[in-house]
């Protein structure tokens, strides 16, 4: 006997509620269970967040797992660790009054995933060609498990990738002016 799985829609999704504090991805249209994240992933993210703020952008541009509405097949939402918002999405976000960027939406300025043990596939090829049909200008996949950052920019619709180890600094082309090297990103600054 062969049992069925009911796909949810990107709406069923908005309002599911299983009465626990789970946070669920939702891929191919099936709630994806997130664990969670453990305190070197935490510590990267939130530090980046302090990073940005001293950097002078406004708090109301920086969120941490925030929904994103992604295109594919079946209806997909993926929940990166860091998603800085541009000025136009901030705005409809706050008209909205929802945690989740739509697919109608401007899309943000940069999703950072800290890869977790066993996801990297997730993110190094799925949420890569995802946010990249989303328009995402870049993407920064933080690895702690390979000691590596790499940074993705969306060039005629695709994401050209530079690896980042060790003391090399890192060129954001969404934030020129930073300055951090990928050994301050992978330690939490």
């Amino acid at each position: 006997m062969v049992v069925e799985t009911k796909l949810m829609s990107l709406e069923e999704y908005l309002n599911y509620d299983d009465g626990t504090d789970i946070l669920y991805e939702l891929v191919n249209g099936e709630l994806i269970p997130m664990s969670p994240e453990s305190y070197q992933n935490q510590q990267v993210s939130i530090s980046l967040i302090a990073y940005f703020l001293r950097l002078g952008l406004p708090p109301r541009l920086l969120v941490n797992q925030m929904a994103i509405a992604v295109t594919g097949g079946r209806a997909t939402a993926r929940i990166p660790d860091l998603t800085v918002l541009s000025e136009d999405l901030a705005l409809e976000l706050q008209e909205n009054n929802r945690s989740i960027i739509l697919a109608d939406m401007p899309p943000p300025t940069l999703v950072v995933e800290v890869v977790s043990p066993n996801q990297d596939k997730r993110d190094y090829r799925y949420k890569r060609s995802e946010y990249a049909a989303r328009q995402i200008p870049e993407y920064w996949i933080v690895d702690p498990i390979l000691d590596k950052v790499t940074i993705l920019e969306l060039v005629e619709g695709l994401y050209e990738e530079q690896v980042y180890t060790g003391e090399q600094a890192i060129a954001s082309p969404q934030f020129s002016q930073l300055k951090l090297t990928a050994q301050q990103v992978l330690t939490g600054i």
